[in-house]
């Protein structure tokens, strides 16, 4: 049994909690590279009828370390209505590349996160779960399943289940167009009601700047919007990174 299954038994035999997706969170991919390492800043936007816009940010610092692991630290940040912007919480990303890039169909990968909240009563958070990447012609799909779990936490909870896609077009210039969506249904055995998900979708730019040498600036942003009554109207999402 490899690294990542060992990680999922582990940690979903630990206990039971919830999960929830914020408007800086971004689509994971699959593919690794060695040595590469990475400043990487998201930042992101939502709001709902009748309630305080949320913001929430995060910096961290990634490294390729292997051909098939790519490991990320990050701090993050949110605020809420007019009030001050505040720490939320440490998280650590791996990435596992689990087939050689091109070699089928899709590619796929496996990601697991762990997060400490700044509020300790809510223990900890994991997300973990598959990940894929097709190309076909000029245009690459993402899919990603994901399960949210927190554990040693004061209220108990349960394993949620969650999804990312998107569709990109892949030009021959320095800028794509595409779309991105995100969405949350519930416990992954037992499915909340269609109109109590949050489903949200919207366009996609993405792009890139080539800074000499393996130095490169990436980017990629949307603008959601809510596709049930559970989801926030509107969120504005971007993230920055910075590859040498």
């Amino acid at each position: 049994m490899n690294f990542p299954y060992r990680v999922t038994v582990a940690v979903f035999a630990a206990s039971p909690l919830i999960a929830a997706a914020g408007p800086a969170d971004y689509v994971y991919t699959p593919n690794v590279e060695y040595g590469e390492r990475e400043i990487d800043f998201k930042i992101g936007s939502a709001k709902s009828s009748g309630e305080e816009r949320l913001r929430a940010g995060s910096l961290g610092f990634g490294y390729g370390i292997s051909e098939r692991w790519f490991t990320e630290v990050y701090a993050k940040y949110e605020q809420s209505g007019g009030g001050s912007t505040r720490f939320d919480a440490f998280e650590w990303e791996n990435r596992f590349q689990l087939t050689e890039q091109g070699r089928f169909p899709a590619d796929l990968g496996f990601v697991i996160e762990l997060e400490r909240p700044r509020d300790r009563a809510e223990g900890y958070e994991v997300r973990l779960g598959p990940l894929f990447q097709t190309d076909w012609d000029r245009w690459q799909l993402n899919f990603n399943v994901l399960l949210e779990h927190h554990f040693r936490s004061e209220a108990g909870s349960a394993t949620e289940l969650g999804y990312q896609w998107q569709v990109r077009y892949l030009s021959r210039g320095s800028v794509d167009l595409g779309v991105q969506s995100f969405g949350e249904v519930g416990k992954w055995n037992h499915w909340k009601r269609s109109s109590e998900q949050n489903h949200r979708a919207g366009p996609a730019v993405f792009g890139k700047w080539n800074l000499g040498g393996r130095h490169l600036l990436k980017y990629n942003a949307a603008i959601l919007f809510g596709l049930t009554s559970a989801a926030p109207d509107h969120t504005v999402r971007a993230q920055i990174e910075y590859e040498f």
